[in-house]
């Protein structure tokens, strides 16, 4: 199956606030300190207004299992997504190489 290329990755922010957060049942404060981050550190994440940057990608993956790179790519995509759209390339040429 084919992702849509028009249909914006999730943002890492949204799994934690949908599925995994709620799933844990640990109030959103304790999580944050246990994860050794701000609660307005991680409300900006759940909030997609902050990424998830590498540090805390190795710390989501230490409490919630998984791999940080996981979290890296998944914050990726949403980013490079965006950067698509907005980015203008129309002056960049394209180059190949030399036969």
């Amino acid at each position: 199956m084919t992702r849509n290329p028009d249909r914006c990755p999730s943002h890492p922010g949204a799994m934690l606030r949908e599925d995994i957060i709620p799933a844990i049942g640990k109030p959103k404060t304790e999580i944050a300190t246990l994860l050794g981050i701000s609660r307005q550190h991680l409300y900006d994440i759940m909030a997609e207004k902050k990424p998830v940057s590498p540090e805390v990608a190795v710390r989501l993956a230490k409490m919630f299992g998984g791999a940080p790179l996981a979290w890296v790519r998944m914050q990726g995509a949403y980013d490079a997504w965006h950067a698509a759209r907005a980015v203008d390339v129309s002056g960049v040429p394209t180059l190949f190489a030399a036969e």
